[in-house]
C-alpha cells in the first residue's frame, strides 16, 4: 500500500503507540487521519491536518455513528487499551481487575465490527497485541490472556475479511507517557523490566509505529503478528 493520498483511522491516536503512528502517516502524506480517544483535548504536538474525536470503544452506538459518516477509508488502527490493566499473580488477583483487562479486547473487537465495513477491499486494520501474550513473565497473566485473545482474534477475523487485511504488532516493554512514573524511579523501572531482553532498555513509541506502518504498507501480509520486543520472546 502506498500511504499517500490515503485516509487513515487510528483510535488511541492522541498519545504513546498511537500518535506516533499518526505522525508516520502525515509524513508519508496521508490525505485525511482521524485521532480518536477518550481524552483529545490532552494532545498536544499534532499535524494541524489531524482531526481529533472523542470516543470510547467500547462505546457501541457511538461507534456505529461514527462509521457511518466516514464513508469509505482505508487504513484502520488500534492501540487504544480500553481501560484498566491488572497486574501481579493471579492467585492474588483480585478477579474484577482480570476480568476488567478484557476492556481491550472487547474494544478491538467492536472497532473491528463496526468499522471493516467500509473499509475498502484493499485495505488494512492493525491491532496492537503484547509480547506477554507468548511469553509470559510472572506476573503479567492478565495481560498475557489478553494479548493472546487479540491475536487468536485476528488470525480467525483475517479469513473472514479477505482480501482486507488485518495483522498484530506486537510491543514489548515500551516508555510511553501511559506510565505515572517520574524521574529516576520511572528510569529504574525500565531497567528492571527489560534488564534480561536481548536488548536491555525499553522501546519507544516511535519503533513500535515503524511496525505499525511495516503492516500497513506491505499487501502480503495478513492474520500475521509482528514482533518489537527487545527480544522479549527470548528471554
Amino acid at each position: 500500500m502506498n500511504i499517500s493520498g490515503k485516509k487513515a483511522i487510528i483510535f488511541g491516536g492522541t498519545s504513546g503507540i498511537g500518535l506516533s503512528t499518526v505522525k508516520m502517516l502525515f509524513e508519508k502524506g496521508a490525505s485525511k487521519i482521524i485521532a480518536i480517544s477518550r481524552n483529545p483535548e490532552k494532545v498536544s504536538e499534532i499535524p494541524d491536518n489531524v482531526e481529533l474525536v472523542k470516543l470510547d470503544v467500547l462505546d457501541e452506538n457511538g461507534l456505529k455513528t461514527f462509521f457511518d459518516k466516514q464513508g469509505e477509508f482505508d487504513i484502520l488502527v488500534n492501540s487504544a487499551t480500553g481501560g484498566a490493566r491488572a497486574l501481579g499473580p493471579f492467585l492474588n488477583m483480585d478477579m474484577e481487575g482480570y476480568r476488567n483487562s478484557f476492556f481491550k479486547l472487547w474494544g478491538y473487537s467492536n472497532v473491528v465490527r463496526y468499522g471493516t465495513e467500509n473499509l475498502k477491499n484493499d485495505g488494512c486494520i492493525v491491532l496492537v497485541s503484547g509480547s506477554p501474550a507468548r511469553n509470559c513473565r510472572p506476573g503479567y497473566i492478565a495481560l498475557s490472556s489478553v494479548g493472546g485473545a487479540v491475536e487468536a482474534f485476528a488470525r480467525g477475523i483475517a479469513k473472514e475479511i479477505n482480501p482486507k487485511r488485518i495483522n498484530v504488532v506486537s510491543p514489548g516493554t515500551i516508555d510511553t507517557p501511559m506510565s505515572p512514573l517520574m524521574g529516576e524511579e520511572r528510569k529504574t523501572f525500565y531497567q528492571n523490566a527489560t534488564k534480561t531482553n536481548l536488548i536491555p532498555r525499553a522501546g519507544t513509541p516511535e519503533e513500535v509505529a515503524q511496525g505499525i506502518i511495516f503492516a500497513i504498507e506491505n499487501d502480503f501480509i495478513t492474520g500475521t503478528t509482528i514482533d518489537v520486543d527487545g527480544g522479549w520472546l527470548l528471554s
